[in-house]
């Protein structure tokens, strides 16, 4: 078994509530934070551990944080980016749902380390049943001393709050989830400023996603070389996995950074294989955005090796041949699934949610969902194939935030190495199965 270091009590009866999640352990980083440590030691310790941005870009967390501005007199804040609206990705929920206080826990000793004076987590609209589960938690942290005024006697004065989005997947943009927070329209902001000069009402401030949040408790429990010693090279510590489609075990994992893809897929301690005997034939490896990859190269890079979980190995070759680890949204399809149905439901996901604000999204993705839509519908030429390709090329780097590039990866890599696909739909449509109200991944990753 890999070792866990998030997820370890999952499993404890009762883990929920305080007295339990205490008697596990809980909240000693707080107590070691704030008795025995400087914020700028803290710092120091989420620097050595190579701790990565758990939420997509994995930039790593310490530089961010050594990020923020200082200036005298003026209020600092922690966002933590709860808004998990990627497609495939359902590890926040899991952790948030399942062991709450190791983000309350987490947020506070983040919070102390940036000498924050409030934090925030924002929650997407549609987990509304976590909100309750969070707010016990940070109820019963104000009850124990671990929030509030003089935190331990140790001088430290936090505050924790929970805010719930509206649902738009554009406010998992952090700028956009500032704006939101804010109680404006949840549009990017443009960069410069950034959010740790210029952020929350205008303070710095850092946002980080609930995985990086809750990793900083065994980092500062540990210490930060114990947490790097886990993992691969610059892929250190584990990493939470939503793990969905064509396989036998559907979940939650958390893996040690390093094991191989294909450990990954068929062994039983993680997906079990794929469904009914099937072959693989595709894996969008981190959530929706990331390109998606044929069989014989998510397992193996570019020089033949065994491809490994770690954001270096999943990036071997690029976009030509490599992908990115993401956010973990680790999706599987066999031999039966459709790569241009489910590109279609990307298409259909990323033209509704684009704010509009920029115009090759705007207009962009629109015109990505039309013609998947007209080739799926059995009137689709060759020139829609090139004209898909040439949609995207405009896209990618030219938007205010990713959400354009999330939109145009996934169709340029579906088209790099499913082409054929594509033109079989085009010459023999009556052969091939017709749009079916979208749901084709929905369906995969609805567990």
């Amino acid at each position: 078994m890999g070792k866990k270091l998030l997820l370890a009590n999952d499993h404890v009866p009762g883990i929920k509530g305080f007295e339990v999640y205490r008697a596990n352990g809980g909240y000693k980083s707080v107590e070691k934070a704030v008795k025995t440590m400087s914020p700028d030691a803290v710092v120091e310790e989420v620097k050595k551990s190579g701790l990565r941005g758990r939420g997509g870009a994995g930039f790593p967390t310490g530089m961010k944080w050594s990020f923020l501005a200082k200036p005298e007199g003026v209020a600092r804040y922690l966002v933590c980016n709860a808004d998990e609206s990627e497609p495939g990705t359902f590890k926040d929920r899991y952790l948030m749902s399942r062991i709450p206080h190791i983000l309350v826990e987490g947020m506070i000793t983040s919070g102390f380390a940036l000498g924050a004076t409030a934090g925030y987590i924002y929650i997407r609209g549609e987990y509304f049943y976590i909100v309750s589960i969070l707010e016990k938690a940070i109820e019963e942290a104000y009850a124990n001393g671990f929030l509030g005024k003089n935190i331990l006697g140790s001088g430290f004065n936090y505050d924790l709050y929970v805010h719930v989005g509206a649902g738009a997947y554009i406010c998992g943009e952090e700028t956009a989830l500032l704006e939101s927070l804010e109680g404006k329209r949840g549009n990017p902001r443009i960069k410069p400023p950034f959010p740790a000069i210029a952020g929350l009402y205008g303070c710095p401030t850092v946002v980080n996603n609930v995985e990086t949040i809750a990793a900083v408790v065994p980092i500062i429990n540990d210490g930060g070389e114990a947490y790097a010693a886990v993992g691969i090279g610059k892929s250190a510590g584990t990493k939470l996995i939503s793990a969905s489609g064509h396989i036998n075990k559907p979940g939650v994992y958390e893996i040690e950074m390093g094991i191989t893809v294909e450990d990954f897929i068929y062994s039983d301690e993680y997906c079990g294989g794929i469904k009914n005997g099937k072959k693989l034939k595709a894996v969008v490896a981190g959530g929706s955005s990331v390109p998606i990859l044929p069989a014989d190269k998510i397992l193996t890079t570019p020089s033949g090796e065994k491809r490994l979980m770690s954001y270096e190995s999943l990036a071997d070759g690029g976009f030509a041949s490599g992908t990115m680890l993401g956010s973990g949204g680790f999706i599987v399809m066999d031999e039966t699934a459709s790569v241009v149905e489910n590109l279609h439901t990307f298409a259909r996901f990323y033209h509704h949610e684009s704010c509009g604000q920029c115009s090759p999204c705007r207009e962009g993705t629109g015109w990505m969902e039309k013609i998947l839509h007209k080739i799926l519908d059995g009137h689709g030429t060759v020139e829609d194939i090139e004209l898909l390709w040439e949609i995207q090329s405009k896209i990618e780097g030219n938007t205010i935030c990713p959400l354009g590039d999330a939109a145009a990866w996934p169709v340029a890599s579906a088209i790099r190495h499913f082409r054929s696909e594509f033109e079989e739909y085009v010459k023999n449509p009556n052969n091939l199965k017709k749009v079916r109200h979208y749901d084709s991944v929905n369906q995969l990753v609805s567990a």
